[in-house]
Protein backbone atom coordinates (compact mmCIF):
# COMPACT_ATOMS: atom_id res chain seq x y z
CA UNK A 1 0.00 0.00 0.00
CA UNK A 2 1.14 3.84 -0.09
CA UNK A 3 -0.14 7.33 0.66
CA UNK A 4 -0.03 10.29 -1.50
CA UNK A 5 -0.64 13.77 -0.25
CA UNK A 6 -2.71 15.74 -2.17
CA UNK A 7 -4.03 19.09 -2.14
CA UNK A 8 -7.85 19.19 -4.31
CA UNK A 9 -8.86 22.74 -5.21
CA UNK A 10 -12.62 22.77 -3.23
CA UNK A 11 -14.92 25.72 -2.79
CA UNK A 12 -13.31 27.59 0.37
CA UNK A 13 -9.04 26.74 -0.77
CA UNK A 14 -7.18 23.42 -0.86
CA UNK A 15 -8.22 20.66 0.88
CA UNK A 16 -5.64 18.54 1.82
CA UNK A 17 -6.26 14.77 1.93
CA UNK A 18 -4.24 11.69 1.37
CA UNK A 19 -4.98 9.24 -1.23
CA UNK A 20 -4.31 5.32 -0.21
CA UNK A 21 -3.53 2.94 -3.06
CA UNK A 22 -3.62 -0.71 -2.94
CA UNK A 23 -0.07 -2.74 -3.59
CA UNK A 24 0.00 -3.41 -7.48
CA UNK A 25 -1.25 -1.80 -10.73
CA UNK A 26 -4.81 -0.51 -11.26
CA UNK A 27 -7.06 1.35 -11.56
CA UNK A 28 -9.05 0.64 -8.45
CA UNK A 29 -12.84 1.61 -7.44
CA UNK A 30 -13.06 4.38 -5.40
CA UNK A 31 -13.45 4.66 -1.84
CA UNK A 32 -14.21 8.27 -0.15
CA UNK A 33 -13.86 8.14 3.70
CA UNK A 34 -15.44 10.68 6.03
CA UNK A 35 -13.72 10.86 9.78
CA UNK A 36 -15.16 11.46 13.01
CA UNK A 37 -15.45 15.04 14.63
CA UNK A 38 -11.98 14.20 15.67
CA UNK A 39 -10.64 14.95 12.59
CA UNK A 40 -7.97 12.99 10.14
CA UNK A 41 -5.30 11.89 12.80
CA UNK A 42 -3.49 8.46 12.71
CA UNK A 43 -5.85 6.18 13.53
CA UNK A 44 -7.91 7.15 10.30
CA UNK A 45 -4.97 7.20 8.02
CA UNK A 46 -4.69 3.67 9.76
CA UNK A 47 -8.25 2.99 8.14
CA UNK A 48 -7.91 3.98 5.05
CA UNK A 49 -4.78 1.93 4.73
CA UNK A 50 -6.77 -1.36 5.83
CA UNK A 51 -9.55 -0.05 3.14
CA UNK A 52 -7.20 0.09 0.16
CA UNK A 53 -5.74 -2.91 1.17
CA UNK A 54 -9.16 -4.40 0.01
CA UNK A 55 -8.40 -3.29 -3.16
CA UNK A 56 -9.83 0.23 -3.28
CA UNK A 57 -8.31 3.80 -3.73
CA UNK A 58 -9.40 5.42 -0.79
CA UNK A 59 -9.40 9.49 -0.35
CA UNK A 60 -9.71 10.52 3.23
CA UNK A 61 -10.09 14.67 2.84
CA UNK A 62 -9.26 17.09 5.81
CA UNK A 63 -13.23 17.94 6.23
CA UNK A 64 -11.82 21.06 8.65
CA UNK A 65 -9.56 22.57 5.85
CA UNK A 66 -11.47 25.82 6.07
CA UNK A 67 -9.88 25.85 9.85
CA UNK A 68 -6.50 26.02 8.33
CA UNK A 69 -3.79 24.44 11.04
CA UNK A 70 -5.00 23.70 14.19
CA UNK A 71 -3.74 21.11 16.64
CA UNK A 72 -5.28 17.55 16.62
CA UNK A 73 -7.19 16.45 19.23
CA UNK A 74 -6.78 12.98 21.40
CA UNK A 75 -10.03 11.13 21.83
CA UNK A 76 -9.19 9.86 25.29
CA UNK A 77 -9.50 13.21 26.59
CA UNK A 78 -11.35 15.23 24.15
CA UNK A 79 -14.92 14.95 25.51
CA UNK A 80 -13.66 14.86 29.25
CA UNK A 81 -11.82 18.51 29.28
CA UNK A 82 -14.19 21.00 28.98
CA UNK A 83 -12.25 23.42 26.78
CA UNK A 84 -11.40 20.60 24.42
CA UNK A 85 -14.69 19.28 24.39
CA UNK A 86 -16.05 22.99 23.43
CA UNK A 87 -13.66 23.23 20.63
CA UNK A 88 -14.32 19.65 19.00
CA UNK A 89 -17.67 21.10 19.16
CA UNK A 90 -17.70 24.14 17.62
CA UNK A 91 -15.75 22.72 14.92
CA UNK A 92 -17.77 19.65 14.32
CA UNK A 93 -20.99 22.67 13.82
CA UNK A 94 -18.76 24.85 11.61
CA UNK A 95 -19.41 21.88 8.95
CA UNK A 96 -22.46 22.68 7.30
CA UNK A 97 -24.72 20.10 5.22
CA UNK A 98 -24.00 22.58 2.59
CA UNK A 99 -20.32 22.70 3.07
CA UNK A 100 -20.45 18.70 3.26
CA UNK A 101 -22.74 19.02 -0.39
CA UNK A 102 -20.30 21.30 -2.51
CA UNK A 103 -17.14 19.83 -0.90
CA UNK A 104 -18.04 16.10 -2.03
CA UNK A 105 -18.41 17.31 -5.57
CA UNK A 106 -14.81 18.44 -5.54
CA UNK A 107 -13.92 15.28 -3.68
CA UNK A 108 -15.82 13.24 -6.59
CA UNK A 109 -14.58 15.63 -9.41
CA UNK A 110 -10.55 15.06 -8.20
CA UNK A 111 -11.49 11.30 -7.87
CA UNK A 112 -12.91 11.30 -11.67
CA UNK A 113 -9.41 12.63 -13.12
CA UNK A 114 -6.84 10.33 -11.09
CA UNK A 115 -5.62 7.67 -13.10
CA UNK A 116 -5.70 5.42 -10.76
CA UNK A 117 -9.63 5.09 -10.15
CA UNK A 118 -11.45 2.50 -12.24
CA UNK A 119 -15.07 3.51 -12.89
CA UNK A 120 -17.54 6.57 -11.91
CA UNK A 121 -19.11 4.36 -9.53
CA UNK A 122 -17.84 5.91 -5.90
CA UNK A 123 -18.27 4.21 -2.20
CA UNK A 124 -18.61 6.44 0.76
CA UNK A 125 -18.42 5.33 4.40
CA UNK A 126 -18.07 7.91 7.77
CA UNK A 127 -18.15 7.63 11.23
CA UNK A 128 -19.90 10.30 13.54
CA UNK A 129 -20.50 13.07 11.97
CA UNK A 130 -18.94 11.38 9.27
CA UNK A 131 -21.64 9.07 8.69
CA UNK A 132 -23.90 12.13 8.02
CA UNK A 133 -22.00 13.26 5.83
CA UNK A 134 -21.45 10.14 3.71
CA UNK A 135 -25.29 9.85 3.00
CA UNK A 136 -25.28 13.50 2.64
CA UNK A 137 -22.73 12.76 -0.49
CA UNK A 138 -24.93 9.82 -1.71
CA UNK A 139 -28.21 12.53 -1.42
CA UNK A 140 -26.25 15.74 -3.29
CA UNK A 141 -24.36 13.42 -5.87
CA UNK A 142 -26.58 10.54 -6.83
CA UNK A 143 -25.01 10.03 -10.41
CA UNK A 144 -21.90 9.20 -8.66
CA UNK A 145 -22.37 7.71 -5.15
CA UNK A 146 -23.29 4.11 -5.86
CA UNK A 147 -22.92 2.77 -1.86
CA UNK A 148 -22.94 4.58 1.13
CA UNK A 149 -22.37 3.27 4.74
CA UNK A 150 -22.45 5.00 8.13
CA UNK A 151 -21.27 4.22 11.19
CA UNK A 152 -22.54 4.97 14.60
CA UNK A 153 -23.76 8.24 12.65
CA UNK A 154 -25.35 11.11 14.73
CA UNK A 155 -28.72 13.00 13.12
CA UNK A 156 -29.57 10.93 10.23
CA UNK A 157 -33.39 11.55 10.99
CA UNK A 158 -33.99 14.47 13.06
CA UNK A 159 -37.21 16.39 12.94
CA UNK A 160 -35.44 19.23 13.85
CA UNK A 161 -32.86 19.51 11.45
CA UNK A 162 -34.05 20.85 7.86
CA UNK A 163 -30.77 18.98 6.41
CA UNK A 164 -31.05 15.80 8.18
CA UNK A 165 -30.72 12.79 5.71
CA UNK A 166 -33.70 11.46 5.81
CA UNK A 167 -35.49 14.20 4.36
CA UNK A 168 -33.27 13.76 0.71
CA UNK A 169 -33.97 9.47 0.49
CA UNK A 170 -35.90 10.45 -2.52
CA UNK A 171 -32.57 11.51 -4.07
CA UNK A 172 -30.27 8.93 -2.85
CA UNK A 173 -29.51 6.05 -5.74
CA UNK A 174 -26.31 4.30 -3.55
CA UNK A 175 -26.95 0.90 -1.42
CA UNK A 176 -27.09 2.24 1.44
CA UNK A 177 -25.86 0.34 4.80
CA UNK A 178 -26.39 2.10 8.31
CA UNK A 179 -24.76 0.71 11.27
CA UNK A 180 -26.23 2.81 14.57
CA UNK A 181 -24.85 1.88 18.49
CA UNK A 182 -26.59 0.87 21.26
CA UNK A 183 -27.70 3.94 22.85
CA UNK A 184 -26.67 6.26 21.21
CA UNK A 185 -28.21 9.83 22.22
CA UNK A 186 -27.03 11.06 18.78
CA UNK A 187 -29.40 8.78 16.67
CA UNK A 188 -31.38 6.99 19.18
CA UNK A 189 -34.20 4.56 17.69
CA UNK A 190 -36.87 6.85 16.36
CA UNK A 191 -34.45 8.43 13.86
CA UNK A 192 -33.42 4.84 12.95
CA UNK A 193 -37.49 4.19 12.43
CA UNK A 194 -38.26 7.15 10.30
CA UNK A 195 -34.51 6.69 8.11
CA UNK A 196 -36.17 3.47 7.57
CA UNK A 197 -39.14 4.18 6.41
CA UNK A 198 -37.88 7.32 4.30
CA UNK A 199 -35.49 5.33 2.31
CA UNK A 200 -38.24 2.05 2.03
CA UNK A 201 -40.59 4.61 0.88
CA UNK A 202 -38.17 5.99 -1.52
CA UNK A 203 -37.27 2.63 -2.91
CA UNK A 204 -33.19 2.66 -1.90
CA UNK A 205 -31.75 -0.41 -1.23
CA UNK A 206 -30.90 -0.38 2.39
CA UNK A 207 -29.37 -2.27 5.58
CA UNK A 208 -29.97 -0.29 8.88
CA UNK A 209 -28.26 -2.61 12.01
CA UNK A 210 -28.10 -1.82 15.58
CA UNK A 211 -24.73 -3.39 17.16
CA UNK A 212 -24.05 -4.10 20.73
CA UNK A 213 -21.90 -1.24 21.17
CA UNK A 214 -21.58 2.38 21.90
CA UNK A 215 -21.17 5.44 19.81
CA UNK A 216 -17.67 4.94 18.13
CA UNK A 217 -17.17 1.23 18.33
CA UNK A 218 -15.68 1.34 14.77
CA UNK A 219 -12.72 4.01 15.63
CA UNK A 220 -9.93 2.20 17.29
CA UNK A 221 -8.51 5.28 19.19
CA UNK A 222 -11.82 6.47 20.89
CA UNK A 223 -12.47 5.11 24.20
CA UNK A 224 -15.34 3.77 23.01
CA UNK A 225 -13.68 1.62 20.76
CA UNK A 226 -15.21 -2.04 20.34
CA UNK A 227 -13.23 -4.55 18.66
CA UNK A 228 -16.03 -7.13 17.48
CA UNK A 229 -17.76 -4.62 16.15
CA UNK A 230 -15.24 -2.65 14.51
CA UNK A 231 -14.40 -6.18 12.42
CA UNK A 232 -18.09 -6.73 12.09
CA UNK A 233 -18.52 -2.85 10.44
CA UNK A 234 -15.22 -4.11 8.17
CA UNK A 235 -17.27 -6.95 7.08
CA UNK A 236 -19.94 -4.97 6.18
CA UNK A 237 -18.62 -2.61 4.14
CA UNK A 238 -16.63 -5.54 2.45
CA UNK A 239 -20.10 -7.01 1.39
CA UNK A 240 -21.12 -3.93 0.31
CA UNK A 241 -18.87 -2.37 -1.92
CA UNK A 242 -17.36 -5.88 -3.63
CA UNK A 243 -22.02 -6.17 -4.28
CA UNK A 244 -21.47 -2.50 -5.82
CA UNK A 245 -18.19 -1.22 -7.21
CA UNK A 246 -16.81 -4.47 -8.24
CA UNK A 247 -17.83 -4.98 -12.17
Amino acid sequence: MSRVDVAIPAPDGDCAATLHLPDGSGPWPAVLMYCDAGGVRETFLAMADRMSALGYATLLPNVYYRHGAYRPFDLSTAFSDPSERERLMTMARSVTAQMVAVDAGAFLGFLAERPEVAGPGVGTTGYCMGGRASLLAAAHHPERVAAAASFHGGRLAATDDPDSPFRLADRIRATVYVAAAENDASCPPDQLERLEKALAEAGVRHTIETYPAAHGFAVPDNPTYDAAADERHWSALEQLYASTLRP
